[in-house]
């Protein structure tokens, strides 16, 4: 007889019950433990259950997942907006009966976990996306140390982060105050384009010794998380090389898409296509799909769906790259949308034509070929041509009426 197991995960409990198609077994409570995780796997080994399934309940799940899948059970996770309970019916007890229920029934859907490989390649990319937005925040920190300096440097550059800058930021820590001394560290190009007396005017400022020392650990803070990224770049490379060589290569054939953010999308995706069923489906997943909000006949908002953050956001910087790479399909694509469309829709539109692009060229093993992008529908050709043959004859009228 089929026995399924149904686990309620909190932050320091979990309930656990049984189902075997007739009756509930008894529910019992279990902390989050390693050793009651443990327990719990042997209690219903004992029991020969080998289905479970739980709900996707913030990071609490991930240690009951690991340590469950390591001792062989089939798991299951699921979104909990899918299984709610009827309100006033609501307890953990409940909860743990009703999941149960529900996976010996094959009522739930299963929520995308991806292998062991790309559970570890996931954690460094997103460790490293967070060290990036860290570091953004450090570098506007020591933007606005040098504006209370009255130092305006920063409105004749456009990266604070480049060597010029950061080499004025060093000499002024270690307390070089000479304007004309820190405009010989300034790259030649930004001294010939806003020439050099306003340049030397813009490092002329007032720093006192708490504004150095602003610096100073700021500096340090920055120099420590490009540290950090760099170990975090590396891990990844190490990993996608090891694992998904193929892959890597076969994204670096897509516009816009470098080495790094090839490993990002690797690592957001599971590389396997293989889990959607079509392109339309990842797209979706990824949140860049228009929602399908219809009643009544009409369309109450077309706004995209949620989906995952951190691969949208990398989707969306590709995009950007692609739509401003010479001679590529995107950009054309890209202009011509702008003309309709304000520039953040029509870039959202690339970004979701490379979600679809991705999955086509993972899930056909082959690289990207410009020559399939452009297809031409013979009803949307007729089209284009009754538009023009309108326009035509609008303008032929036009000037008639000026004759």
């Amino acid at each position: 007889m089929k026995r399924t197991c149904g686990l309620d995960v909190h932050k320091d409990t979990i309930f656990c019950a049984t189902y075997d198609g007739k009756k509930h077994g008894s529910v019992i409570e279990y902390s989050t433990l390693t050793t009651s995780i443990r327990a719990i796997g042997a209690a219903l080994l004992s029991e020969e259950v080998k289905e479970i399934a739980m709900e996707s309940t913030g990071m609490y799940w991930i240690p009951v997942w690991n340590i469950l899948e390591e001792m062989g059970f089939n798991l299951t996770l699921v979104n909990p907006y899918l299984i709610k309970q009827m309100p006033g019916r609501k307890s953990d007890v409940k909860d743990a009966q009703w999941i149960a229920t529900l996976l010996h029934k094959g009522l739930l859907r299963s929520s995308l976990v991806p292998c062991k490989e790309i559970r570890e390649l996931r954690t460094y990319s997103r460790r490293y996306v967070k060290l990036q937005q860290r570091k953004t925040s450090v570098l506007q920190d020591m933007e606005r140390t040098l504006e209370v300096c009255s130092i305006r440097i920063t409105s004749l550059v456009s990266n604070i982060s480049g060597k010029s800058i950061m080499k004025v930021i060093h000499a002024i820590i270690e307390g070089e105050n000479d304007p004309e001394v820190l405009a010989g560290y300034i790259h030649g190009r930004i001294v010939n384009k806003h020439n050099r007396e306003k340049v030397v005017e813009s490092l002329r400022g007032y720093i006192t010794p708490q504004h150095r020392f602003q610096l100073e650990l700021s500096l340090e803070e920055y120099e420590l998380l490009c540290r950090q990224s760099d170990r975090c770049v590396e891990k990844m490379n190490t990993l996608c090389h090891e694992h998904y060589p193929k892959e890597l290569e076969l994204l670096q054939t897509i516009p816009g898409i470098s080495l790094l953010a090839a490993m990002i999308v690797i690592a957001e995706t599971g590389a396997d296509m293989k889990a959607f069923e079509n392109s339309g489906k990842f797209a979706g997943w990824t949140g860049l799909r228009p929602r399908n909000d219809e009643s009544a006949g009409k369309f109450k908002s077309t706004a995209t769906t949620k989906g995952n953050r951190f691969l949208r956001a990398i989707l969306v910087q590709i995009a950007w790259a692609a739509s401003r790479t010479k001679g590529s399909f995107f950009k054309e694509k890209f202009n011509r949308l702008c003309i309709r469309k304000n520039r953040k829709k029509a870039l959202i539109a690339i970004a979701r034509k490379m979600a679809v692009l991705i999955w086509n060229v993972l899930y056909d093993q082959e690289g990207y070929n410009p020559r399939k992008l452009i297809v031409y529908e013979p009803g949307k050709v007729q089209a284009k041509m009754n538009y023009h043959q309108k326009e035509l004859e609008r303008l032929e009228k036009l000037m008639q009426n000026y004759a």
